[in-house]
């Protein structure tokens, strides 16, 4: 078997991306793009066996490359999809896989198109940590019981980011797209749920003495058919470490993650202590999934249903989305 061709466009996570590639033993790194000169000379010193270049579009184009990372801002994200899947390569993108419901539907078609000939995936790299692996194996074994409720926190703490980093220059940028998105992705994993309606509010305190023209804060709560509530909220500006806080509440159990850690009720008993789970809530390396789809690539493994829960996801997001530019609740329109 001939070793995969792949190219990374977006050198700042992306490098992650090309530092996976190059250690695949079924790979072979094959050209890097930037945009910012300084930043492909930089990196590029670092993989001396792969080409470089400013341009997107011939890193697209190029019949060349069989897979391709995509870690570009956000809001260029869509296109690339769309026309690297046109090409015939496999795509993995950074989250989050688009914008809107026009993008999301755009790349849905071409993805369909040519279901079967290309792979897409993204990184949410939250389902790799060794403490998420174990805990979905706990809920589909019922430990946790029937699922009632599911609370997350994203706790950015990384206010900067958005103030004066690229994030400000991004057209309509969402923290729950950009933050939340982790959670929101971990609770569709985790239990398998899909909300059916969505209502969601936001404010913009923290940034707004800045440039950053969008909510820095979104909260929102999710309904499921079931009858399991879900809420979620994407805090870019709090003054806290970067964190993520899970509660999910089963009839027979209750699962914790804050700053005291990972743990475990068993009971209601209010002199019985919660038993730890030591477990990291992170992944090993960014690369994780990543290395998982390659694997799936070389081996031409289905991951069809993998790609659908990233549309769904999505679905999602832009529910929350668009709740918080309406003011109402808002039905998830899946694709």
């Amino acid at each position: 078997m001939q070793p995969v061709r792949a190219a990374v466009i977006g050198l700042g996570i992306g490098e992650q991306h090309a530092l996976t590639y190059e250690a695949h033993p079924d790979c072979v790194l094959s050209v890097l793009c930037d945009l910012s000169g300084t930043k492909l000379t930089e990196v590029g010193k670092r993989f001396p066996g792969a080409s470089t270049t400013q341009n997107p579009d011939s890193v697209i184009d190029d019949p060349n490359i069989d897979i391709l990372s995509i870690a570009s801002f956000d809001d260029a994200h869509a296109e690339q999809v769309a026309r690297a899947l046109d090409s015939g390569k496999h795509v993995f993108v950074e989250k989050p896989l688009c914008q809107n419901i026009e993008e999301l539907v755009a790349i849905k078609n071409v993805w369909h198109r040519h279901r079967g000939r290309v792979k897409l995936s993204s990184n949410v790299v939250l389902r790799t940590a060794p403490l998420y692996c174990w805990l979905r194996e706990r809920i589909r074994s019922g430990e946790l019981g029937e699922v009632y409720s599911f609370d997350g926190d994203y706790l950015y703490g990384r206010l900067e980011k958005i103030t004066h980093g690229w994030r400000k220059d991004v057209a309509d940028y969402s923290v729950m797209a950009g933050g939340g998105i982790h959670l929101i992705d971990l609770f569709v994993w985790l239990t398998s749920l899909r909300p059916r309606t969505i209502y969601a509010v936001g404010n913009r305190i923290c940034a707004r003495d800045s440039e950053f023209l969008y909510d820095d804060y979104t909260a929102a709560t999710l309904n499921c058919p079931s009858g399991a509530v879900a809420r979620f909220t994407a805090n870019f500006g709090c003054v806290h470490r970067h964190q993520h806080v899970l509660r999910i509440f089963g009839t027979n159990s209750t699962f914790i993650y804050d700053d005291a850690g990972p743990r475990w009720h068993w009971t209601r008993d209010a002199a019985a202590a919660a038993s730890p789970v030591n477990l990291s809530p992170f992944p090993v390396s960014k690369g994780d999934l990543l290395r998982q789809f390659i694997d799936a690539v070389c081996n031409d493994t289905d991951i069809d249903g993998e790609t659908q829960s990233h549309f769904d996801v999505m679905s999602i997001i832009l529910a929350c989305d668009r709740s918080v530019r309406t003011g109402r609740p808002t039905e998830v329109v899946y694709l």
